[in-house]
């Protein structure tokens, strides 16, 4: 698994002093595995033009667009907004978004309290189950998130699809039947998309933080 390359400088990250909110954006398709996946899981040939990383922290593949938002937060152990309860950090994250979005959903928005949900099956991809934090719009997820943890704190990410959430399974080596139906989520046509202002929002709901951007070229 070691010759993908990661998504961040984690080491870096590791040694960030400050609760840090990091906006991501990506200049073209982009496959994210979560850690403990093997590109294996994925169609070698659609790779030719599609870019590969890996993110720390569990949960499957994620399909990334430009337009996507991709959010993490870093987080150290001795910030009041640190947690030793993993389902209560990822639980925090997705009411964050859950209060951002609310003024752009067009229905009812609900933060997934429980545990792991979905078939095992389906995990390879991440937008097909439920998980803790998860954000939901009209029954459909719309926000993803996982998390890494370590010694210095925690590493919590998220993303807002902008797209077809069943785009991801064109790059699969194999697709497990029902799951083009389980990832038949929410896109960007059932907000009142702003991004700029949904990202203030984030920064005013869960702040204050330090602010950090990256672009992923290739």
């Amino acid at each position: 698994m070691s010759e993908v390359e990661e998504l961040y400088d984690y080491g870096d990250l590791r040694s960030l002093e400050e609760p840090t909110m990091i906006v991501s954006r990506v200049a073209r398709a982009t496959l994210v595995l979560g850690s403990a996946q093997s590109r294996n899981v994925l169609d070698a040939a659609s790779l030719s033009t599609t870019s590969l990383r890996r993110r720390r922290g569990g949960g499957g593949v994620v399909l990334l667009q430009p337009r996507d938002l991709w959010v993490d937060w870093w987080i150290p152990r001795g910030d009041e907004r640190w947690a030793s309860d993993v389902h209560v950090s990822s639980i925090r994250a997705g009411t964050w978004w859950a209060e951002s979005l609310a003024p752009f959903a067009d229905g009812p928005l609900h933060v997934h309290e429980g545990a792991l949900e979905g078939p095992v099956a389906f995990r390879v991809v991440c937008f097909a189950g439920r998980g803790p934090g998860e954000v939901f719009l009209n029954a459909q997820k719309i926000v993803g998130v996982t998390q890494w943890r370590v010694r210095e704190g925690v590493f919590l990410s998220s993303v807002l699809r902008t797209g077809a959430t069943a785009d991801v399974v064109g790059y699969l080596a194999h697709v497990p039947e029902g799951l083009i139906g389980a990832l038949d989520n929410e896109v960007v046509s059932s907000l009142r998309f702003e991004d700029e202002a949904i990202l203030a929002r984030l920064r005013s709901v869960a702040g204050p933080w330090a602010q950090r951007s990256a672009l992923l070229t290739t």
